[in-house]
């Protein structure tokens, strides 16, 4: 059955991104820089940043989800040190009873590929509160990472506001080498056009040499997409995704979703047989280089797993290569499943007694070291991880160094102690490229996804909140005039782990926003919360940065907790995507220098004035500011819409949202 038999475009010679977007298209016209709505199919929370959008659904009233699934996963904060955690996943059971979500259960496995197994489906869109929620663009999905509060009016049924991408095509041809795998082929794509090459872009991936990637292939390169910036990255529902979902017992949900000969914004083209073995360097994923060029180069960690090659082929693979070996007395090789159904297909195989047998530790299915809660590394030392994400500080441990890699080039590191091709290491011990045999069913365990209730159980339903679910903080609307000091000047990319971080101290107070604000910018700099909570209550601050402020995870806590210490405004050269919309969401004006150069006039500790703003934002995309400390006047401008700029004005969309007297029964007409 094609796309089109289903009564969506049937415009083959379309892009299969422009497709996904015509069916869903609620309003606005699909011209690149304009914005327009979709309708939302489906929604992904996990446990770091769902329970903000719980807390958001008990805000606006909300009586039960509009969409066609919703689903909950509790992957990221695992580590029950305390009750904080506990109390967490207790809320979010409660929340999903409430109001009609899925509920997958904590060890379950890690939201994307979990996702991906049991609900993903060719034709749907997909939006989450979780950046790698692009994952699902695998399947033939228009699947999009949002902040939480988009999701949280997804499930009410109101569609996701996006500036329509630009599409881009990336032709794959030819076949992977051996050594060389799905891993090697995002990096590629990072090594040559860094953390922003994909911004304001959709990734479209044609071409035969897609008919050598298998759909968990894709998924690797889809949930890295993220790291280019790009809104998402669109793979075709082809013969690989029918094996896939016939794989997972799901074939009826496959729907063919293709295009021939389409007309791209931008083409750009790769040679699978060219690739090499590429590797990361610390502390961005857009560094990146051949593993040969810094081979050698001692490491003390392994880390494989993560939603970034989180297949079964993926722990195959680094356990046939230590095989009947010992890893290097230097390391610690940990081993992260992503689900308990990959765990029991590697343990049928026997691949979990050879990881063992190697000194693998073997740790929760979950998140686990991606985020920072526990695997942090020695300070001083080199960790490879199958990781998407190595930003400063991300792994846990402040002076951190963190690699990238695919599971050949980890499970290479592990035996020798050393970055090493996989290739060289090959040549070695006279090791011949492994064979996998993997199933051609995949093992399926239903019992740890909780359906939701029937609506009239779960109007009964009441929220389970210990003492540390706080309510969200009330904020007042945007003043008129904004004289303020400069309290931060930031330089490039800087990412949402650096405004709100990860790891295991601070992400149990994701649902804490007063606590969790003590832990902002501190990567930064260690007083931020101290400066700014002084003059919270009076002249409240500004912030100033570089291109790509706010890159990496959308986790909205990354506007939530400087807004709750007063910051009124950032301006930056530029704004990652989901940052950018956060900030809106809850009333922190986010503008850009028409000038870059004038970043450079401004210090820390300048006092900066922005002066009737209520009359200039809903009219005008220009603004001035004034440096009252050097007596100079900026040209700046904003690019938000007429949607945001309400919402900024109002103090952010819950006040809009909640004070609409048919918030909980609106469904969108389509």
């Amino acid at each position: 059955m094609r796309f089109g038999d289903r009564g969506y475009p049937n415009c083959v010679n379309a892009s299969v991104a422009k497709q996904l977007i015509e069916s869903h298209l609620v309003s606005g016209e699909m011209k690149p820089g304009e914005e327009i709505a979709i309708r939302v199919d489906q929604t992904l929370t996990q446990d770091a940043t769902g329970t903000l959008v719980m807390q958001e659904l008990e805000a606006l009233d909300l009586d039960r989800a509009k969409t066609e699934v919703s689903v909950q996963y509790v992957d990221h904060n695992l580590l029950q040190a305390d009750e904080k955690n506990a109390e967490d996943h207790a809320f979010l059971r409660s929340a999903c009873r409430r109001y009609g979500l899925w509920f997958s259960k904590a060890g379950n496995g890690v939201s994307h590929p979990t996702h991906m197994k049991h609900f993903g489906k060719p034709g749907k869109t997909l939006i989450g509160s979780d950046s790698h929620t692009c994952a699902g663009g695998s399947l033939g999905m228009l699947a999009i990472g949002v902040g939480g509060l988009e999701v949280a009016s997804g499930i009410a049924g109101e569609p996701l506001y996006l500036r329509m991408p630009e599409i881009w095509g990336m032709r794959l041809e030819g076949e992977l080498p051996p050594w060389v795998s799905a891993k090697d082929v995002i990096l590629e794509m990072l090594r040559r056009h860094g953390v922003k090459g994909g911004l304001q872009r959709i990734i479209e991936y044609h071409g035969p040499g897609l008919a050598h990637l298998t759909a968990m292939d894709r998924h690797v390169i889809a949930n890295m997409g993220a790291e280019l910036g790009a809104t998402t990255s669109v793979f075709p529902a082809d013969d690989a995704v029918r094996v896939f979902l016939r794989e997972q017992d799901r074939e009826d949900d496959f729907t063919e979703l293709v295009a021939e000969d389409a007309d791209y914004d931008i083409s750009d083209e790769i040679d699978l047989a060219s690739l090499e073995p590429l590797i990361a360097k610390p502390s961005s994923p857009g560094n990146v280089v051949p593993v040969r060029e810094v081979a050698g180069t001692p490491v003390s960690q392994v880390v494989i797993g993560s939603s970034a090659n989180p297949g079964l082929r993926d722990f195959a693979m680094a356990a046939a290569m230590v095989s009947g070996r010992q890893s290097s007395d230097a390391v610690s090789f940990d081993v992260n499943p992503s689900s308990r159904e990959i765990f029991a297909d590697l343990t049928k195989m026997g691949a979990t007694l050879d990881l063992i047998s190697a000194g693998a530790r073997l740790h929760q299915t979950g998140c686990m070291g991606c985020i920072g809660m526990g695997q942090a590394p020695a300070s001083g030392t080199n960790s490879l991880r199958t990781f998407p994400r190595n930003f400063p500080g991300r792994s846990g441990t402040k002076e951190d160094s963190v690699w990238l890699c695919s599971p050949e080039t980890a499970a290479s590191a592990a035996l020798t102690g050393e970055i090493t091709d996989p290739r060289d290491l090959a040549d070695k011990l006279e090791l011949e490229y492994p064979s996998l045999d993997l199933p051609e069913r995949a093992t399926i365990n239903l019992d740890m996804l909780v359906a939701p209730l029937e609506p009239d159980e779960a109007q009964r339903e009441e929220l389970v909140k210990g003492p540390n679910i706080s309510a969200l903080p009330d904020f007042p609307p945007l003043p008129d005039r904004i004289e303020a000091p400069v309290l931060l000047k930031l330089g490039d990319d800087i990412s949402t782990d650096e405004i709100s971080p990860a790891g295991a101290r601070a992400l149990p107070f994701r649902s804490n926003i007063p606590k969790l604000s003590d832990f902002t910018f501190t990567q930064v700099r260690e007083n931020y919360p101290q400066q700014a909570a002084e003059i919270k209550d009076t002249t409240g601050h500004i912030v100033v940065a570089g291109d790509n402020y706010g890159q990496g995870s959308s986790r909205e806590h990354a506007a939530i907790t400087p807004r709750y210490l007063g910051l009124h405004a950032v301006v930056a050269k530029s704004f990652a995507r989901i940052h950018w919309q956060n900030l809106a969401n809850f009333g922190v004006l986010a503008l850009e220098f028409d000038e870059p150069g004038d970043y450079d006039r401004i210090d820390e500790g300048d006092t900066l004035v922005l002066d009737r703003l209520r009359d200039l934002l809903p009219g005008d995309r220009h603004a001035q500011i004034h440096n009252a400390t050097k007596d100079e006047t900026y040209e700046l401008h904003h690019r938000l819409s007429e949607r945001q700029v309400e919402a900024v004005l109002a103090g952010g969309r819950i006040p809009l949202l909640a004070r609409r007297p048919d918030a909980d029964q609106e469904k969108v007409d389509v």
